[in-house]
């Protein structure tokens, strides 16, 4: 089950929009940042139902 996530580059703070996969289970990756192309690291913790992501940068 696919979701979408508004959230903020945590360097260049431009308005960005992750995909999350709830059917995948807790999950930690990262993505590049599609303005500024820097890492991000993301930290989802879902039960399938119930779901929060965490953004923040590769160095925090």
């Amino acid at each position: 089950m696919l979701e979408s996530e508004r959230y903020h580059c945590p360097y260049c703070g431009e308005p960005n929009e992750a995909q999350v996969d709830l059917s995948g289970g807790d999950q930690v990756y990262i993505e590049d940042c599609t303005v500024c192309c820097r890492p991000i690291e993301f930290t989802l913790n879902t039960d399938g139902e119930h779901w929060s992501l965490q953004v923040r940068s590769e160095n925090e």
